[in-house]
């Protein structure tokens, strides 16, 4: 069988964790078997659906590499499609006008509600109260209506809506992918409206149509939709359609277990872009929310179309781990192409000022080697501010603590041992640190204290040569010299 999978997000907001995971469970399952991924807006509530809201949608897709193989599907724009389908419902006995008006359904639910409060009435005998109870539950109960066998139209221009004939009696059983065999009572599902009195399909009719037509063979989306599944599948078997394999997933949870919100960090899927998250490892995190293959923590994306299946898929809440999130991330920047990685940091290095010429060169030579010194873009960025300096350099605390008339002199004697370097690499410089402490019979912290002091005036840095070499000769001696040169003034 050739599988095709869909995401199909609503434009009422931006596309958040949630809906990110579910896109990367459909893409990877689906190119796993070699099949079809598609994506379809579904914008049906015309009120709360936006542009602004599908562009977003649209863009954080493509931040993430999810592509679907063909254009878009716009669900509003399949309206007539849907209603055809509606009518053919008719035709076949499968689906029937309802005459029910919006008030009586109200007042019928209104009545249910004053008996079922009757109930709990004082003075009443227990007969009365299960009487009571009987009838509160028959009114209250999914809507089975009137019109469903065939019963003739109060008049010609009464307005209808379009109902589905619910299946009657005994179990609805499915076997669903994460959750196992879920069962319910038939009784429990309504006679569900396909067309409202104005004519417009419903969502759970669009859905149906939209999956049928674009061939879905796998619905994998979260576990709020599950009851919709029930709903959903009458319509299939209305219509003498194949079914889809159903796989619900269970939603993500703040890390207290609690229903995720926007304070557990439950932002739009740009958002962590915007935060300095790279997509790929935006993708390793949320694959790793709710599934799971062996001990490993990490798979690149080529691992884990190779490996994702449904099976793996587990039952219970993820809980979201923003410090796991970080690891991740920082594994991939270290992986990450350094020059892929510098046209993603330039944005945020050139926030208050353009990288000057020396700038760019100190800081592509240094981006190797500096890689690990961030979990985010931003941080990373954050990092090269010691290369960037503008001499003479200005001292915290710490650094001008270090700068002693002791450290200065010897800053002094190791400037002059640099001087006479030829071949300026980390390699040789630390040779002449080195040599220049066992000379003096000097601890490297003697030295390599007021050094960096120096250079990085206390901002973070790594490894002491690797600076030395990143600065560039020139440069170098010249924070050097603007140090010695303040003690002699």
């Amino acid at each position: 069988m050739s599988v095709t999978t869909r995401f199909a997000p609503s434009p009422t907001g931006m596309l958040h964790i949630g809906g990110a995971r579910t896109a990367l469970f459909n893409y990877l399952f689906a190119k796993r078997h070699n099949g079809k991924f598609l994506l379809r807006i579904e914008d049906t509530d015309r009120a709360r659906s936006t542009d602004e809201a599908t562009a977003a949608i649209l863009e954080g897709m493509e931040w993430l590499g999810l592509t679907p193989d063909a254009p878009p599907v716009t669900q509003f724009d399949q309206a007539a499609r849907h209603t055809e389908i509606a009518l053919d419902m008719i035709a076949r006995g499968t689906a029937f006008r309802c005459y029910a008006t919006p008030e009586e359904l109200q007042a019928r639910r209104d009545l249910g509600e004053e008996k079922r409060q009757a109930a709990k009435a004082e003075g009443i005998s227990e007969d009365e109260k299960t009487a009571l109870l009987a009838e509160a539950n028959e009114l209250l109960a999914p809507y089975r209506s009137p019109w469903r066998d065939g019963a003739a139209a109060p008049s010609e221009d009464a307005p209808y809506t379009v109902r589905l004939r619910a299946p009657d009696g005994g179990d609805r059983v499915l076997e669903d992918g994460v959750q196992g065999r879920v069962t319910i009572q038939a009784s429990e599902l309504d006679d569900m409206i396909l067309l409202r009195a104005d004519g417009t399909p419903t969502y759970m009719l669009a859905v149906v149509v939209d999956d049928h037509d674009m061939g879905v063979t796998h619905v994998i989306r979260g576990d709020d939709h599950l009851r919709n599944a029930f709903r959903q599948i009458p319509i299939y078997e209305a219509m003498g359609w194949d079914i889809p394999k159903f796989a619900h997933v269970s939603l993500i949870h703040g890390p207290d277990g609690a229903k995720l919100s926007k304070r557990h960090g439950a932002l739009s899927t740009l958002a962590y872009r915007d935060m300095g998250y790279l997509p790929e490892a935006m993708k390793a995190y949320l694959l790793r929310l709710g599934w799971s293959h062996g001990d490993q923590e990490i798979f690149t994306e080529d691992e884990a179309i190779a490996l994702f299946d449904i099976g793996g898929i587990n039952k219970a809440p993820a809980r979201l781990d923003l410090e796991k999130l970080g690891q991740i991330n920082a594994h991939f920047i270290r992986l990450a192409d350094d020059e892929r990685l510098f046209s993603l940091l330039k944005p945020l290095l050139e926030a208050e000022a353009p990288l000057t010429e020396a700038e760019t060169a100190r800081i592509r030579a240094a981006l190797p080697g500096m890689k690990d010194r961030g979990t985010t873009l931003p941080e990373l960025a954050a990092a090269f501010a010691f290369l960037r300096d503008i001499r003479p350099i200005q001292m915290n605390k710490k650094a001008r603590k270090s700068l002693s008339e002791e450290g200065l002199d010897r800053l002094a004697g190791l400037r002059d041992e640099l001087q006479q370097l030829r071949q300026w690499t980390a390699e040789t410089i630390s040779h002449v640190i080195s040599s220049y402490c066992a000379d003096r019979d000097l601890s490297m912290g003697q030295v390599g204290q007021p050094l960096r002091a120096a250079l990085t005036g206390g901002l973070p840095a790594p490894d002491i040569a690797p600076v030395l070499e990143w600065l560039g000769k020139d440069e170098t001696l010249g924070r050097i010299e603007d140090q010695t040169a303040l003690d002699r003034d």
